[in-house]
């Protein structure tokens, strides 16, 4: 009873944030777009969302995923059959590829793929329950009236799609792609790139999948009028060069996305964007590389749950990876080969908890340490729950963990990865970025 009173009371505190939030979110929108009518029912209806999607008990949902990733390491039988070299047909390696990669028709159960997220984003189902899409023209030249076949035609659309693509294409966009709710952009079977103009913004949506693509070179974009939803065309200020720009969104998975040189950041989520899964992706030749949170000051990202699982942090890399405010960050897995400052930083009290990594420091005595706290003196951030459990640390590599032990008491004896699961991340994101997939075969 004592814990279902205090989440009751956490949620009416949500709830009175809320109000409180929505003249500092406005302020927000105002430098990403105008707030006419149609964005202001946007924004309330995707603060509900993302309020519904916000779970009071993470500790589950990391629980739920240490619990698969033991399954595949183990085996069924508790043997380590699935650590040995992948010599048959199937190369899967991790719990969310082993879903939907071993079938040798998975482009006729393109959809499959919705059943297979884990972590905080796991209910997302993207464009599951709607028709496919193919997009046949890689042009981008009409903002107002995208032309139909584009994928800018496609992700304005009313209702769920599964956009897949009818051929290889490179497709440059003139200005920030605005999605609407419940899509998924699945590059499978081809090798689809957005480059040398501007990224993907997922601004009070929900339920988004982006799988299997290329997103390199993004540059800011000039704004102007873009069509950002069937029935509607909105001013837009200039966007800021993210690869992938997650805004007051939630259920949101990204999955297999290779993305480097983009001119800000490339995926940031922020302004109480919630339940989100980063996995499987390789990023490369970069400096900021993820930013969860919006600002110090912004207390609406308290309600951030962002699962990193599976990625590979490679070559060129400087600093965040990522850097987070307020939320809470399952950091799972991923393989952080290089990094020139620092891997995982943050401030305004994040919880991070850092399992299974594994770091390998650069040759400069000056950034070995895998953590920074921005903006905080020690006697602040000690009180910071940051928790590194069963990373391998190599190079010299070292977390600076703070505040309390964290809780594992609703995980069970088979739901933690005991022995040393860093020593498993080369294998676990072996086919980490987008894959070359052919009908027919399993992927």
């Amino acid at each position: 009873m004592a814990k279902v009173n205090k989440n009751i009371v956490l949620l009416r505190v949500l709830l009175v944030s809320f109000v409180v939030i929505i003249p500092t979110l406005h302020a927000a929108v105002d430098n990403f777009v105008p707030l006419d009518g149609y964005w202001k029912q946007r924004a309330v209806e995707a603060r509900k969302a993302s309020l519904e999607a916000y779970d009071p008990h993470p500790e589950e949902i990391t629980s739920d995923l240490n619990f698969h990733v033991n399954k595949v390491l183990t085996g069924s039988n508790n043997t380590r059959r699935n650590l040995k070299k992948n010599t048959g047909p199937c190369r899967a390696t991790n719990p969310i590829d082993r879903c939907w990669r071993c079938d040798p028709n998975w482009a006729k159960n393109r959809k499959k793929l919705a059943d297979c997220v884990l972590g905080f984003g796991r209910n997302t189902v993207g464009g599951k329950y709607g028709p496919y899409y193919v997009v046949t023209d890689s042009s981008d030249d009409d903002l107002v009236n995208p032309k139909p076949g584009t994928l800018r035609y496609a992700v304005t659309q009313d209702g769920p799609l599964w956009i897949i693509f009818e051929r290889s294409m490179i497709i440059r966009l003139h200005e920030e792609l605005i999605m609407t709710s419940n899509k998924t952009i699945d590059a499978r079977g081809a090798n689809v790139r957005i480059v040398y103009g501007a990224g993907i913004t997922l601004q009070f949506v929900q339920n988004v999948i982006i799988h299997n693509i290329h997103i390199h070179n993004i540059y800011a974009g000039s704004g102007g009028l873009i069509r950002d939803a069937m029935n509607h065309v909105g001013i837009r200020t200039p966007s800021d060069g993210d690869g992938i720009s997650i805004f007051g969104s939630s259920n949101i998975w990204i999955d297999h996305v290779s993305m480097s040189q983009c001119q800000d950041g490339l995926i940031d989520a922020i302004m109480g964007s919630t339940a989100i899964t980063i996995s499987n992706c390789h990023f490369t030749n970069h400096n900021e590389v993820m930013l969860f949170g919006a600002s110090d000051s912004f207390s609406g990202d308290e309600i951030m749950q962002i699962t990193v699982a599976f990625n590979h942090f490679g070559r060129g890399l400087v600093q965040r990876m990522p850097r987070c405010r307020w939320g809470f960050v399952h950091v799972i897995n991923n393989d952080y080969t290089h990094w020139l400052m620092y891997a995982i930083g943050g401030s305004s009290h994040p919880t991070i908890i850092s399992q299974g990594n594994r770091f390998i420091a650069p040759p400069n005595l000056a950034a070995k340490e895998v953590t920074k706290r921005d903006y905080a003196s020690e006697s602040e951030w000690s009180n910071w729950t940051w928790r590194s459990d069963g990373d391998l640390m190599m190079n010299g590599a070292f977390f600076v963990q703070s505040g309390t032990e964290f809780d594992k008491k609703p995980f069970s004896r088979l739901d933690v990865i005991k022995s040393r699961p860093g020593t498993y991340v080369k294998r676990l994101t072996r086919f980490s970025g987008t894959l070359s997939c052919k009908p027919g075969l399993p992927c």
